[in-house]
């Protein structure tokens, strides 16, 4: 079975996110989307409520499940025996970024894979970071973030 794990802190959940997953169906029997959670990391919103929202996003999928984690992502991969990690890229910085992040992982993980998709387009603005700083702004964020997630 192929398994590949979506690691983030889904700080929220954006419509580039959802699109990453969506795209990335055919190419895997089961999708994890997994909220690592980083004591060091000052989240805007609570673990459960990223945890509801991907759940909502995703409830029509068979074949994506939520899940969180502490700790490295490989270790996490390791542990439900995922061979995969899926990861979007926006741009030039994210990819130089998570080269080096795959890289290790690679290592770490025991040969995990990790598979990239490039972002569409009309996502490749959008982050949970400016979807944050918007949100702090009293913006509209409806045009960024899958409908299931009222803020």
């Amino acid at each position: 079975m192929k398994i590949a794990v979506f690691p983030g802190s889904f700080d929220p959940i954006t419509t580039g996110h959802e699109k990453i997953v969506r795209r990335a169906l055919p190419l895997f029997d089961k999708i994890i989307v997994a909220v690592g959670t980083n004591s060091q990391k000052q989240t805007l919103f609570s673990l459960e409520k990223r945890l509801e929202w991907l759940e909502a996003v995703f409830r029509e999928d068979p074949k994506v499940e939520i899940a969180h984690f502490e700790g490295l992502t490989a270790h996490f991969c390791t542990k439900i025996g995922a061979k995969y990690l899926l990861r979007g890229l926006r741009n030039a910085s994210d990819f130089d970024y998570e080269k080096t992040i795959s890289q290790l992982n690679h290592i770490v993980g025991q040969d995990l894979e990790t598979v990239f998709l490039i972002s569409g387009p009309e996502y490749s603005h959008i982050s949970s970071t400016i979807v944050r700083e918007l949100i702090k702004g009293r913006a509209d964020v409806t045009p960024f973030v899958p409908k299931e997630v009222k803020i």
